[in-house]
């Protein structure tokens, strides 16, 4: 009998268990948020197509095509190269068009961002200026030179007390290119450019990925990220010039090389001292400070290509991709964990300089 009682139970919950639904497969885990960095640009926007292209950020008119894909582009976009407004004006546009994507574009303040906006422009290249030209050029340039006569004079015959007034306005439209007045207006904190540049970050972590342009260091690393971004954008904003400004301080994001080498010649600063720690010392303290598994940051070209130190906690991305440089043009692709540095052929549009 209880063996006839325990056949019906074994029965039952073999039917039990043929009429139950099968589980279904758990979901596929999502793919790895794919980020791609790409280091100095400095004017080239022929060799900027290049990468971009390369990297399946944009199509062939240039619009957006990377589809979640972050790109991080380190700053230094302007000066030595003729064409920094057009790669200006193309990222400012791939920032509208990639979250319809569900990608992002990120551009950080490189150094010569925040020098256009204070008005050093020893960089800034006539076809820059040019790029800026339009009919009404040659009269707005007057009129500013009529408005400031007398401060252009005075600053004139400074040097040269005897310059006639004829010869200080035919220098002093010699050494202003048509274009120069609405360059300058477009890169002052309320112009379209000036604005732009503010509103980008100076630092920015995505995934655990730090990024800056320079170098962070111990010295700036007690600062929170949100605080240094508000300190770069209010130097901006007030078109901050001295040399203890965030801007300028070699110690600061936009300038720091003190992760790369220790040579003062480079760093302009003094490689000794307390505050000056090893870097085998400062990168983890700076990473620790944030939670970051690795820094990248450009602004000091190498032209060995895109380097992974320290065990893959600090990587540099300026690679002289700008003809100027004449580096191998590249980008950094980092998936997950895994980091990898793609070398691009510059096309024959780029190498003559083809826009």
């Amino acid at each position: 009998m209880l063996l006839r009682v325990w056949r019906m139970v074994r029965l039952a919950a073999a039917a039990m268990v043929a009429a139950a639904p099968a589980l279904a497969a758990p979901p596929p885990s999502p793919p790895p948020a794919r980020i791609v960095a790409v280091g100095d640009l400095h004017g080239d926007l022929g060799v900027w197509r290049d990468i971009a292209g390369a990297a399946g950020l944009i199509d062939s008119r240039g619009h957006w095509s990377g589809g979640r894909t972050t790109l991080v582009q380190v700053g230094d976009v302007v000066d030595r190269g003729p064409d920094s407004l057009g790669i200006l004006h193309n990222l400012m546009q791939l920032q509208k068009e990639a979250p319809k994507q569900g990608g992002q574009v990120i551009v950080l303040v490189g150094n010569h961002e925040a020098m256009n906006i204070t008005g050093d422009l020893r960089y800034t290249t006539p076809a820059d200026f040019a790029a800026f030209a339009n009919a009404d050029s040659a009269a707005l340039r007057e009129r500013l030179y009529q408005a400031r006569k007398g401060e252009v004079e005075a600053k004139y015959r400074a040097s040269d007390p005897k310059m006639t007034a004829p010869a200080i306005h035919d220098a002093w439209v010699k050494s202003t290119p048509l274009g120069w007045v609405e360059q300058r207006l477009a890169w002052s904190p309320k112009g379209e450019i000036g604005q732009w540049v503010i509103r980008n970050p100076a630092v920015a972590i995505v995934n655990g990925n730090l990024f800056v342009h320079g170098g962070i260091s111990v010295e700036y690393s007690k600062r929170p990220i949100d605080e240094i971004n508000r300190q770069v954008a209010s130097a901006l904003k007030t078109v901050q010039r001295s040399g203890d400004s965030i801007l300028t301080d070699p110690l600061g994001p936009l300038w720091y090389r003190g992760l790369i080498t220790r040579d003062p010649k480079v760093t302009q600063i003094p490689a000794v001292g307390a505050a000056r720690t090893p870097i085998s010392q400062e990168l983890p303290t700076v990473l620790e400070a944030y939670e970051a598994k690795r820094i990248i940051v450009g602004h000091t070209p190498n032209l060995k290509g895109i380097q992974i130190l320290y065990g893959g906690r600090l990587v540099t991305i300026d690679t002289g991709n700008s003809r100027y440089y004449g580096g191998p043009p590249s980008y950094l692709e980092i998936v997950g964990d895994r980091l990898v540095p793609h070398v691009v052929p510059r096309s024959s549009a780029a190498a003559k300089g083809e826009e």
